[in-house]
């Protein structure tokens, strides 16, 4: 069977900068796009009004009056007038602020210096200096103590999830609501947390004699300021979660951005932020200080329900291996296209990249990694390479279904095979579940990070006189959302 060979030595060591540049354009692109939407409606403002004039006063007088005349020179005032300087250098301005919102400063001033002849106009080299004067007092951070928090899907109505049936105790243990989710993000934020990049924290460089290194990142904050990594796993939308108050899939919304469909208990659809992506853009796109040059989250994803609430996998399209909830599914959809169906879960995955996200293997069947035999592990992670990297694209972060680690906290070697064949497959960021403040190991030539969960369980134990691991990020009592059933199994 063909396997997908790994990057070059050259394309990894830059994937990081990479993405961080792209990210930096996109914000740029929206912005700039924001900026250019604003100023034709000023100028088509400015020429209706001028319009409405010269019609009103080109019109036939009433009967019974004279009409005025008209000098050649009044005609001409009347004539729409190029948009103000000030205005185009108010929205130019707008634009980099934006950027240095983020914590993008050389980005910032690289916009503000696109402009031709901002050297003579004082508000932009005024800008120039205040970005440079902000970029001068930032903290370096270290890269080995930045948290990493993560969820499951969320509980878009908890009457649903929680309902009494067999599923409630397994979404009340490892869900979090969504009013539960809102607060924890006010919180952090108000305590001065800021969403970075995993590629933040290391990348991969090529030495002299061929050898690749991790080399740890540089990330420059405020002082106060505090980043850490977001993460969320099992964004498939599972069928066992159809009609438990979650949402169905991702979409893309009429203005270009991810969003959410729901099925609503009768039977409607509807589009809105019911899950953490389209919640986290909303608050971004509110706070610009909370993303760190348009950071987002990592997306872990399996494949055996195929991705992002679409039906991928390849039993969908061969009618072989259905379990009874993939059967059940494509009974109730006759019409199913399973090439336009790996087609919208491609857009959508280029979409989400497009704002700020990033995709990693959570294993094609939620497998624990570092239990299963060799055969296995060696099948399931062919499955992922084969049937979930094609829609999303490369990855080189792998997310650990169970939070299941291929080894102890040592730090990997050439040793371990399970390694080795990741590593071979392309992957250098490795994550597991700690649950402790903070966790990163840079090795030689690999990145692990240890991962919290905040869901149902975690703040439970907390609330109820247990070992306290959420205070550092928001107070549990506070945002323990009264509808879940207590206690917590």
């Amino acid at each position: 069977m063909a396997k997908r060979t790994s990057r070059t030595s050259t394309s990894r060591r830059n994937y990081s900068n990479r993405m961080s540049e792209r990210r930096r354009r996109r914000q740029r692109r929206k912005l700039l796009r924001l900026a250019i939407i604003i100023g034709i409606a000023l100028i088509l403002l400015i020429g209706g009004i001028f319009l409405i004039k010269k019609l009103l006063g080109n019109s036939a007088p009433a009967s019974g009056t004279v009409a005025e005349t008209t000098t050649e020179e009044e005609t001409t005032t009347l004539e729409p007038s190029t948009v103000d300087p000030a205005i185009l250098h108010a929205e130019h301005i707008a634009v980099a602020d934006r950027l240095a919102a983020g914590y993008d400063y050389d980005a910032a001033i690289a916009h503000i210096q696109s402009f031709s002849g901002y050297e003579s106009i004082p508000a932009m080299t005024e800008a120039i200096s205040g970005y440079e004067a902000t970029k001068a007092t930032l903290v370096k951070y270290d890269p080995t103590q930045v948290t990493h928090i993560f969820y499951h899907s969320l509980v878009a109505d908890p009457s649903l999830a929680f309902d009494g049936d067999s599923k409630e105790d397994g979404y009340n243990q490892v869900m979090t609501t969504i009013d539960e989710f809102n607060k924890i993000t006010l919180e952090m934020y108000n305590r001065g947390y800021v969403l970075v990049s995993i590629h933040d924290l290391g990348h991969i460089e090529v030495q002299e004699d061929g050898t690749e290194v991790m080399v740890p990142g540089e990330i420059w904050l405020p002082e106060g300021k505090k980043p850490f990594v977001l993460s969320q796993d099992d964004l498939s939308y599972y069928h066992y979660m159809d009609g438990d108050g979650f949402a169905t899939r991702i979409v893309i919304d009429t203005d270009g951005t991810p969003t959410c469909e729901y099925k609503q208990p009768d039977g409607t659809i509807v589009t809105g932020s019911y899950d953490m992506v389209p919640l986290i853009d909303d608050f971004v796109e509110a706070h610009p200080d909370a993303s760190y040059r348009g950071a987002k989250g990592v997306i872990a994803l399996t494949g055996y329900n195929g991705i992002l609430g679409y039906r991928t996998d390849t039993p969908y399209k061969t009618g072989e291996d259905l379990d009874i909830y993939q059967q059940a599914w494509l009974d109730a959809h006759p019409d199913f296209n399973f090439e336009q169906e790996c087609a919208d879960a491609k857009a959508v995955a280029e979409c989400m990249k497009a704002n700020g996200w990033e995709f990693a293997s959570h294993s094609y069947g939620h497998r624990y990694y570092g239990q299963i035999s060799k055969e296995d592990f060696l099948a399931d992670s062919q499955k992922w390479e084969e049937r979930v990297e094609p829609l999303i694209g490369d990855t080189d972060v792998i997310i650990y279904a169970f939070g299941d680690d291929i080894s102890d906290w040592h730090p990997y070697n050439g040793d371990n095979w399970r390694f080795n064949h990741l590593k071979k497959l392309g992957f250098d960021y490795f994550c597991n579940v700690d649950s402790n403040q903070y966790w990163v190991q840079i090795g030689k030539d690999f990145l692990r990070q240890g991962r919290r969960n905040l869901d149902g369980t975690r703040m439970w134990i907390t609330i109820s006189g247990g070992k306290d691991r959420t205070s550092d990020l928001f107070d549990a009592a506070s945002v323990f959302d009264p509808a879940r059933p207590t206690p917590v199994p």
